[in-house]
């Protein structure tokens, strides 16, 4: 499989979920052909509803659509989807328990050109903190896909993390099976353990073979799930390795690096260092280049690894 975004994922996705359900609706804030659920409003456009550019409209659309029996997927991009209409996720949403499915795309540094304004790097933290919400952040195109079909099945709301760029493929879609709350070793490793979702995924892979290089055995988890997270897998990691790298596109402060030091400060307390994005903004650029300015490189866990091992 060709490495394609995770919202052209979602966009494949939502071809089947439309032809294997007839319950699902697919609703957008006037976004569709980046978000790409104009793939189903083409094809099933009875089950497509454009709300306009008004975010919290299409979340308390979405809301009263699952009221019906129905299974409303709602998208935009992140920033929109969680930030301007975060109270109307919060009261209508997630309190009640609605079987909402809120797609964002356009998520992290890797919007690029489109600067700060639209890069959502506090969603993750916002959507975690939320009670009866299910936080997912798929690491390739074949993840995404997998992902969004689970959600279609499970009752509650979901929030799915898509990205905007490319991202190398992981996975092997004929072989692939995805379970909510369930992180993927990747790497075997006995030194120092690297645990990344999303784009960084395929960078903490990369450092990995880096690391190996050295004589030092990185083991590589993929943690697609944020919220229930894989305390298993974490705890485990703690006892055979000498530490955790954490690495996300997304603030250190709410995200990935904060939910695996929860985690283990209560369960196996061991050495964390976090990669992502330190308490700041962004900046207009293309996206790669983004991710380097930003430290969100292989290089950034090869020397938080090192860190860890000679501390």
């Amino acid at each position: 499989m060709a490495d394609i975004a995770t919202r052209d994922a979602y966009g494949e996705a939502l071809k089947i979920l439309g032809a294997e359900n007839e319950n699902i609706v697919v609703l957008d804030a006037d976004l569709s052909s980046s978000t790409k659920t104009g793939v189903f409003a083409e094809l099933y456009p009875e089950r497509f509803i454009n709300v306009g550019i008004a975010e919290q409209n299409l979340m308390g659309t979405a809301a009263g659509i699952a009221t019906t029996g129905k299974i409303p997927f709602a998208s935009s991009f992140a920033i929109f989807a969680t930030g301007r209409a975060f109270e109307i996720i919060r009261n209508s949403i997630a309190y009640p328990k609605l079987n909402v499915k809120i797609a964002a795309t356009h998520a992290g540094l890797t919007v690029g050109e489109d600067g700060a304004s639209h890069q959502a790097l506090e969603d993750i933290s916002l959507m975690r903190t939320l009670p009866n919400m299910t936080v997912i952040c798929p690491a390739d195109g074949v993840e995404a896909k997998a992902a969004i079909l689970k959600a279609a099945e499970i009752k509650g709301p979901v929030y799915i993390r898509l990205g905007r760029s490319k991202v190398p493929t992981i996975f092997k879609e004929e072989d692939f099976e995805f379970e909510i709350g369930k992180a993927k070793q990747i790497v075997d490793g006995d030194d120092i353990s690297i645990v990344a979702t999303g784009v960084m995924v395929s960078k903490a892979i990369e450092a990995s073979k880096k690391l190996k290089e050295e004589g030092i055995n990185a083991r590589v988890i993929n943690i697609s799930t944020i919220k229930p997270i894989d305390e298993e897998i974490l705890i485990k990691a703690a006892e055979e390795t000498k530490g955790i790298v954490t690495a996300e596109e997304h603030n250190i402060i709410g995200g990935l690096g904060s939910a695996v030091a929860e985690t283990l400060s209560e369960k196996k307390p061991t050495m964390i260092k976090r990669v992502g994005t330190e308490d700041t903004f962004g900046e207009s650029g293309n996206g790669e280049q983004l991710l380097e300015k930003y430290g969100l490189t292989s290089e950034s866990i090869v020397k938080k690894a090192k860190e860890i091992l000679n501390r």
